[in-house]
């Protein structure tokens, strides 16, 4: 009866999507077998009418061992697991892509938010103690941050001490030069003297050979 009334409703509307919420509701209608086998017959016939569907159960136990009473999680493309996790006094809710044919999908259990403009899904946020949401999200992006501003502020201060000792390297470097060039200049001054004196005392010295030397008489040649 069920199946033949959704037949007929989706004849009769031609949806491009149809939702069935949750399939662990199905349970109460009839048994296992018969659950498993109206739905599969449904699947069918959807996609057989190429239409969108999307499923819902509710699941028990950890994430490791979700499966569906119903068995049918084998005839989804796509299977979306969400999770509400406690922590710090809070749940937080998170989805897990378990598997999805024919396309590639990330492997990482991503917290989302329900809010007034829809799903809101953040990015993962690993910490050191594996993935964070929540307050403890928060708590360690806080954290994060003022490392981050500590670490910049060092820079900073590393930088300005570089500076500052560059500005006292160029202010000796400015010195020393000015006192080698005030000695280079006194050191040509005193050589460029005794060049001067050393070229007069050889002309005196010249000079006075010259003195020294005696004139030879014409008449005799001697």
């Amino acid at each position: 009866m069920h199946l033949a009334t959704m037949h007929g409703e989706v004849e009769r509307f031609r949806p491009t999507a149809v939702i069935i919420d949750p399939v662990s509701s199905l349970m109460g209608a009839g048994q296992q077998q018969e659950v498993q086998a109206m739905l599969l017959r449904l699947v069918d016939f959807l996609k057989a009418q190429r239409i969108t569907s999307l499923f819902t159960n509710l699941t028990h136990g950890r994430m490791e061992q979700a499966i569906t009473e119903v068995n049918i999680s084998s005839l989804m493309d796509t299977w979306l697991l969400l999770l509400n996790t406690e922590s710090n006094g809070e749940y937080n809710r998170q989805l897990y892509l378990i598997k999805s044919r024919g396309m590639a999908h990330s492997n990482q259990v991503r917290e989302f938010h329900l809010t007034n403009d829809g799903v809101h899904l953040r990015e993962a946020y690993v910490g050191t103690g594996g993935v964070l949401t929540g307050s403890a999200r928060l708590s360690q992006q806080a954290r994060e941050i003022a490392a981050h501003q500590e670490r910049r502020e060092e820079i900073e201060r590393t930088g300005r001490a570089l500076e500052r000792r560059r500005r006292q390297f160029e202010a000796q470097l400015t010195a020393l030069r000015t006192e080698f060039e005030a000695e280079e200049e006194e050191f040509l001054k005193r050589l460029d003297q005794a060049q001067n004196r050393e070229r007069c005392f050889d002309e005196e010295k010249r000079q006075m050979i010259v003195n020294r030397q005696v004139p030879l008489r014409p008449e005799t040649g001697e």
